[in-house]
Order: C-alpha cells, then structure tokens, then sequence
C-alpha cells in the first residue's frame, strides 16, 4: 500500500505543486505533481505540501520538464558502476549523513553529450540519518540553482531502491579535511580568507534569491575544495525556504550539526537567514583557530570553540592567544583584527545584531588585499605514513564510515512538526 511523503517547500515557485511519493518497492517510481496556472516566467519552482495529484510524471521526466528544468542527466545504477568500477573500495572517497561517496569518470561511451571528466557519486545509505525527502530536496534544488560557489550537480539515478546523486569532481575534498588533517602543512592565511569569501558568497546567494534559501547545514565538512582552493556549497538535503511576507521565520524540526546550529534554533526550532550566519561565524572561528567547533579531546573547557573563543574576539589584544600556532606568525594582523571583529558579530547571541552574508562579504574581501604578512622561511612536512591517498583531498581524507563523531554532533529533534508561522 502506497503511504504519503509531503516535503515543505525549499526553494521559491511560480507553481503551486503537490508531489506524492510512493514507497521504495513501488517499480513505477511515480512522482504525481498538480500546479495551477499561475505561470511567472523564470521563477523556481518550489515543493509545497499539496494533496490533489491531477496529473502524474515519470520520475525520468524530472530533468527534463517544469519540475526542474533540463539542466540533470539521468543516470542508470549500470551506468555509475561503470563509471566507479562497481563502487569500487579503491574509489571510496568519504562518507556522510548521507551516505558513501565514491570517485568515478564519465566518458561518451557511458553518457554521450558529457565531456569527459571525474565525478563524485554519492550513494543514499537507506539505513542512514538522511532519506529519500533530503534526496529529492537535492536534486530540486540544485536542478535549478547555479553558481560558482555552490558544487554542480550533474544528475541523479533513480531505480527501484537505489537513490544516487552525481557531482563534479572536487580535488581537495573538504574543508574539514583540508584544515585540521594531521598529514601536512597548514592551509596558508590568505587561502584560508579565499574559502572564507567563496563560502559567503555562496550563502549570500541564497539567502538573495527572491524567497531566501536557508542552507541550515553550513559546516566545515560542507565545504568543498576544487584544486585551486575555490570554495563550493555541497549538501542541501536540510535546506528550507525563508519567511516570506510578515513572516520572520519558520519553524521546523531542529536539524543541523552540534557546535554549528544558531542556539536560537537550537532552543525554539525558529529558523531564519541568520540562523547560516551564525553558522559561518563558527566556520571562521575555526579558520582563525584551527579548532574544531566541537573537540572532545581538549580539555573540559576549550572543547566548545565558541564558547573558549568567543570573550577574546572582543579584545584585538587577546588575539594572538586563539590564533592558529601553525600558521607560524604567518598572517596579516590587520586582516586577523577585521576577521575576529567580525567572527564577533556574527556569533552575537542576538540574531538581529548579526550581518548579512551580503555585507560578510563586503568585510571579508578587502582582507584578500592587505599586504602586511610577514615573510617566513618555507616549511616543507614530510607526509606522515597513515595518510592514504583517496583523490577527493589530495591524499588526506580519512574515511568516515561509522564514525561516532558524526552521530555524536547531528541533531534530529522531531518533536515539532514543520511549518512556517507570521510575525503576528
């Protein structure tokens, strides 16, 4: 028997659409959409919890029609274990809420009218902490959504059970990896401040769409790296549609990453734009640092960076005591000042008192230019022989299939039911 999964709207629409999804063993892999006539041109289309299906589409037109335009290619589950030699453990490139992620290579013998290159094939864990409303919500919104800061999507396979996404290939995998990695020399400071500006940029652009898109899951692991250290946006599945109209927020189930998630939302499920701001405050405190949001392995106090780091934000004199000590002094002053200043405000327990990524990145990219870093020797770190070379990071991603940290800082409370509430 069919049961029904409705998922909130995530991106803005011109269409009111209903969709009915029906459940993994159903082989027709039906998606029933209605959408009145109201029609505005370019805008996106948004999910909405909609119950009258009035006409069906095969879930193979979804790259193809009104739902999401033709910018995915549908892949077959034969196809992408070509592409990844049968998901090959040799392939295997991390793993996630999501799922495992594995390296592949398109070619014109497997998809013609793709150039060839590497890709990256996340592979929906059906037992994992995410599902199949996460795996739609992907592929919508990033069906619609380009920008040089956000990672490409590139298509989707879904057959019977099987639900996996297809991306361009990132060649320094990830943020996390990339900072706090044991197996080489630090990320310099100006690379640090490039990631800094390409992530705001990248969340300044959703939050500016015409209805704002709140990422809700912006953390260091979510940050991608391409091999020049340009910064991309990957994992949406939590992402939500912003208030609209009188509306100051939404409120959903709480749903993010410990260490990470704004305590406003964290308290009360009310989700706004600022909500992703407090969120980048804590990734550029962990620039600053070199710490991890949450480390369990410092001491009782220090194991919050916040709440170590946040009273010597205030005072430029303290500065040099949460500095990261690999940078070797390698950095500009100035540039540490304005960054701290405005890790600061974005960390403001005030919502209201925290910027826009708009003018986040007005702050963050004067900082590219200050020319007062002083000149060092070069230090060259030998490798150390446990790291193994994956190709998504070059040579440092360390798999992440059960590990308990991940499962210790995601938050799923669901107590609360989604909805969107007004100012009034």
């Amino acid at each position: 028997m069919a049961f029904k999964i409705t998922l909130k709207a995530i991106i803005p629409s011109c269409f009111n659409v209903k969709i009915d999804v029906l459940p993994f063993e159903d082989k027709n892999n039906i998606v029933r959409v209605s959408k009145n006539s109201n029609n505005c041109g370019h805008s996106r289309l948004a999910l909405s919890d909609i119950s009258d299906p009035e006409s069906s589409l095969s879930i193979s037109d979804l790259s193809s029609n009104a739902i999401i335009g033709s910018n995915l290619h549908i892949f077959t589950h034969s196809e992408l274990k070509v592409m990844t030699s049968n998901f090959s453990s040799s392939n295997f490139l991390g793993e996630g809420g999501f799922g495992p992620v594995h390296k592949g290579f398109i070619d014109d013998k497997i998809k013609p009218g793709l150039k060839a290159q590497p890709v990256a094939v996340k592979l929906l864990d059906l037992e994992g902490s995410q599902g199949h409303l996460e795996w739609l919500t992907e592929v919508v919104l990033l069906g619609q959504l380009r920008h040089p800061n956000l990672v490409k999507l590139i298509g989707y396979c879904w057959e019977d059970e099987q639900r996996l996404l297809v991306y361009e290939y990132m060649a320094r995998g990830n943020l996390e990896n990339q900072l706090f990695r044991r197996c080489s020399s630090s990320l310099p400071w100006l690379t640090r401040m490039k990631i800094a500006v390409d992530a705001a940029k990248g969340l300044a652009f959703l939050h500016g769409e015409e209805k704002p898109v709140i990422y809700r899951d912006f953390k260091a692991s979510n940050i991608l790296l391409d091999s020049d250290y340009t910064a991309k946006l990957s994992d949406f599945g939590l992402a939500k549609d912003g208030p609209e109209g009188s509306d100051t927020h939404v409120t959903t189930r709480v749903m993010g990453t410990y260490g990470y998630a704004a305590p406003e939302y964290m308290m009360t499920g009310y989700l706004t734009t600022k909500s992703d701001v407090y969120s980048f405050g804590v990734v550029l405190l962990e620039l600053l640092t070199g710490r991890q949001a949450i480390d369990k392995k410092r001491p009782s106090r220090e194991q919050n960076l916040v709440e170590w780091a946040r009273p010597f934000l205030k005072d430029s004199h303290k500065h040099d005591r949460i500095m990261d000590s690999r940078l070797e002094g390698q950095y500009s002053t100035q540039g540490a000042k304005k960054v701290a200043a405005l890790a600061y405000q974005c960390l403001s327990q005030k919502p209201k008192s925290r910027p826009t990524m708009t003018n986040v990145v007005k702050i963050l990219e004067p900082v590219l230019d200050l020319k007062d870093i002083p000149i060092g020797p070069f230090v060259y770190v030998v490798p150390s022989f446990d790291c193994k070379s994956s190709g998504l990071n070059n040579g440092c991603l360390e798999k992440k299939r059960g590990e308990e940290k991940e499962e210790e800082n995601k938050v799923k409370i669901s107590d609360q039911n989604d909805k969107e509430i007004s100012a009034g």
